[in-house]
């Protein structure tokens, strides 16, 4: 699926890297615990999320996650737009809440991204 699809799917606002919407991803990672997020398999995963601090953006550039989505209607200041911009992620905002965003995803056939085994 394509930036630009979940775009219109979740009816979400471009924050930052606007010009990159043709990006595939091939699955989802709905977390508020970074943590969380950690245990997700990186290959083009779209993280969705209501964290709205750098850590958010930190931890989706450790793992190397492009696509950040921003859940209920939070909206992330310049300070992480400006290091979404320098890692260059792409970053949006959906009024929808994570529960209502992730099945919009999944009835459209976006899915779950594979689990790390952890020893």
């Amino acid at each position: 699926m394509t930036v630009e699809k979940i775009v219109e799917i979740l009816d979400a606002r471009v924050v930052a890297g606007g010009d990159c919407l043709d990006l595939e991803v091939c699955a989802a990672c709905g977390a508020d615990l970074m943590s969380d997020v950690m245990a997700f398999v990186k290959d083009r995963v779209v993280l969705l999320t209501g964290l709205v601090n750098p850590q958010a953006i930190r931890t989706a550039d450790l793992l190397d996650i492009k696509v950040v989505v921003f859940v209920r209607g939070k909206t992330p200041g310049d300070d992480m737009v400006e290091m979404a911009r320098e890692n260059g992620m792409i970053l949006l905002c959906t009024k929808y809440s994570m529960f209502l965003a992730c099945g919009r995803l999944y009835e459209a056939g976006l899915r779950a991204g594979g689990v790390r085994e952890i020893a």
